[in-house]
């Protein structure tokens, strides 16, 4: 099954994995709800998932699908490679991890390797670990201060948009610039959008 919110990234997909005599493209969803109702209805053997999509996103639906069957294979296909959302999918349960600009030899040859078990990730991809596995990752809450941050908001704006105390969101950007080893807060932006703890 190919999860993608563009059609024609989902055609490209299907075309190119349609002319391995070994796999057949089940379905096809458009966001993240309509994935996991075909997951359930199809159970494919293996399921592309991008991550953003409208509605329920990638990392959400790999939670639900692993929720109704928790040996789902799920590989990631993302043009965004930071080591916060290899991360966060390899937490969800994915088994894989790719780059939408792989190659369409490789994106077949990476589908097989999985459905056979193999869960190794491409170089291009495991080259960010070491980050995964050295620093600490920020909260969601911590998340959601530094994305306020990042549009300008002072600290007592957004505590007032999140229904905090200002010394509270002092707090938190104190722990984000401590997790993230910058020196400021536009530091911290700057890093946490190239990490991908979202997207710009």
């Amino acid at each position: 099954m190919i999860a993608d919110d563009h059609p024609l990234m989902r055609n490209g997909i299907a075309a190119v994995l349609s002319n391995s005599p070994c796999i057949t493209v089940m379905a096809e969803a458009g966001d993240g709800d309509a994935a996991v109702a075909l997951y359930r209805q199809h159970r494919p053997a293996i399921t592309l998932m991008d991550l953003q999509m409208p509605g329920l996103g990638g990392i959400e639906a790999i939670r639900a699908i692993r929720d109704i069957n928790p040996q789902a294979r799920i590989i990631i296909l993302t043009t965004f490679n930071g080591d916060a959302q290899i991360y966060r999918g390899l937490q969800a349960g994915a088994s894989g991890y790719l780059l939408k600009n792989m190659a369409r030899t490789e994106l077949r040859d990476y589908v097989l390797s999985v459905h056979r078990g193999d869960s190794r990730l491409p170089a291009d991809v495991s080259s960010n670990l070491p980050a995964v596995l050295t620093t600490e990752q920020l909260t969601r809450r911590e998340v959601d201060v530094l994305k306020l941050v990042a549009t300008g908001h002072t600290n007592q704006r957004a505590a007032g948009k999140l229904g905090l105390k200002e010394d509270t969101i002092k707090s938190y950007m104190k722990s984000i610039l401590a997790k993230l080893r910058a020196r400021d807060r536009t530091h911290a932006v700057t890093i946490a959008l190239k990490r991908g703890f979202w997207e710009s």
